[in-house]
């Protein structure tokens, strides 16, 4: 039957034994980025222009631990050839990858959720709480998705790498939407004048990128967010 959605299949895929100094040293700001972001308080301190020693003191330690990993290959993107070659493999998903991925995770959905919540309180009230819901809201939630993540729940956390084809999509169509999402969000409260109609404006075109933006996901338009269909070797990111 015909359907909308876009696939891609393995064997039209060109297969990549090993990855490039270069590809592998372009991982690691990714996950420089995930790290840095995770203690989410400390982060918007900084947005709120209060960084200070403790923001470098975290980023040093996380460029330490995450140059060591990636110069032992224990970085998604970083290893010195590609851990998953056939999809329907039923291979073991190394730690590293699930807990890099479960930060990753949290980077893409646990900012996003503050701003949207931020944003509807705002309306609500007419009042802005961002620093009382990172306080208070951001550390919970990234507890149930460390929580979610060893439980294998996540995908691209999984304790097996059988589902990478499917999986894979869900995480890189969450990651288009909330980027372009936040994106435009900036935007607009740089353009917007600080006002309740903005906070409501600011607010509907957050909800629909991110509703538009999903879409295009699940349809497999944007780049790699089509499921893979199983067949010959193909290379995962």
């Amino acid at each position: 039957m015909p359907t909308l959605r876009r696939v891609e299949y393995a064997h039209q895929r060109k297969i990549r034994e090993r990855n490039t100094a270069l590809y592998r040293a372009a991982h690691w700001p990714i996950w420089i980025f995930v790290f840095f972001l995770a203690p989410g308080p400390l982060t918007f301190d900084i947005f709120a222009g209060r960084g200070n020693r403790w923001n470098l003191l975290w980023l040093a330690a996380v460029l330490i631990g995450t140059g060591i990993a990636a110069l032992r290959g224990r970085l998604p993107g970083a290893e010195p050839g590609p851990y998953i070659l056939r999809f329907t493999e039923d291979r073991p998903n190394p730690l590293y990858r699930r807990v890099c991925y479960t930060f990753g995770w949290n980077a893409a959905i646990n900012f996003a959720l503050m701003n949207l919540l931020g944003l509807a309180v705002a309306v609500a009230s007419g009042r802005w709480y961002m620093q009382q819901i990172y306080a208070r809201v951001y550390g919970p939630v990234l507890f149930v998705i460390v929580l979610l993540g060893i439980a294998g729940v996540l995908p691209r956390v999984r304790r097996s790498t059988r589902g990478e084809g499917w999986e894979r999509r869900y995480f890189y169509g969450t990651v288009w939407s909330v980027t372009l999402a936040q994106v435009v969000l900036l935007a607009l409260w740089k353009i917007l004048p600080r006002s309740h109609e903005a906070d409501v404006v600011e607010l509907a075109v957050y909800c629909a990128v991110l509703a538009t933006v999903g879409i295009a996901a699940a349809a497999g338009l944007l780049p790699r967010t089509r499921p893979i269909l199983p067949g010959e070797l193909i290379v995962a990111d």
